[in-house]
């Protein structure tokens, strides 16, 4: 017994040094591997306009990652300031940014100091199926105010996130958030014919959006912003 107790705790031993050995090493390559570059040249995948007319204070960035990643970004706004609105086509490579759940990255992303963290907002339907929204953490409605959304889809391998700074009250945020998934489209697939696949199914089920429709109407619970009301006591 003596023995055998000895030779497991040998093998706990060996099994502790060779993680801490594991950890240092990829520290040490982790701040290499995660560079995100700028793809100059590269060619636009996705085409995004949120109104009639040219806006010119959007951009379309492209990032690229050492391990295959691709990020296609759309921004609106001033480069200087917080964009007003931004959404982000994450396509996943071998890095590990595509084992993260992203709610963390949207937070950094949304705001400057994301001490607060991101919650639940509820839901809206796009053509792309159900879409969580996140709001900061405490924040008041009105003007100024936010709302973030963020899409995992399993095929093709990718991340649809941003936000909306757009409107004075959040149902009009939600329809523009709405109207930003919807109007989304594909301009070449290239040999992903996943992703080709998955924007015909899609567009498929494209809804018409209108952000000054808006009108306040009843809500369930589901895409409620805030907890949803028990009836009864407990």
């Amino acid at each position: 017994m003596a023995r055998l107790f000895a030779y497991v705790g040998a093998l706990a031993l060996i099994a502790m040094l060779t993680l801490a050995a594991w950890r240092q090493l990829d520290a040490a390559v982790e701040p290499e591997r995660s560079a995100w570059s700028i793809a100059d040249g590269a060619v636009p995948t996705f085409s995004l306009r949120l109104g009639d007319q040219p806006d010119k204070s959007a951009t379309y960035t492209v990032l690229r990652h050492p391990l295959g990643g691709r990020k296609d970004i759309f921004r609106w706004g001033e480069p200087a300031d917080r964009p007003a609105a931004e959404l982000e086509i994450y396509r996943f490579g071998d890095e590990r940014d595509a084992l993260r759940s992203g709610a963390h990255e949207l937070a950094l992303r949304m705001a400057p100091d994301p001490a607060s963290g991101l919650e639940a907002a509820g839901v809206i339907d796009s053509k792309f199926g159900a879409v969580s929204l996140l709001r900061q953490t405490g924040a008041a409605d009105g003007p100024g105010a936010c709302l973030g959304f963020l899409k995992r889809i399993g095929e093709p391998a990718l991340r649809i996130s941003g936000w909306s700074c757009h409107g004075v009250s959040t149902p009009v945020r939600r329809a523009a958030v709405g109207c930003m998934l919807n109007r989304l489209t594909l301009l070449a697939g290239g040999r992903d014919q996943q992703l080709t696949a998955l924007f015909a199914h899609a567009d498929v089920k494209r809804m018409p959006c209108d952000v000054t429709a808006v009108a306040p109407g009843p809500s369930d619970w589901v895409t409620a912003i805030d907890e949803p009301r028990l009836r009864g006591t407990l």
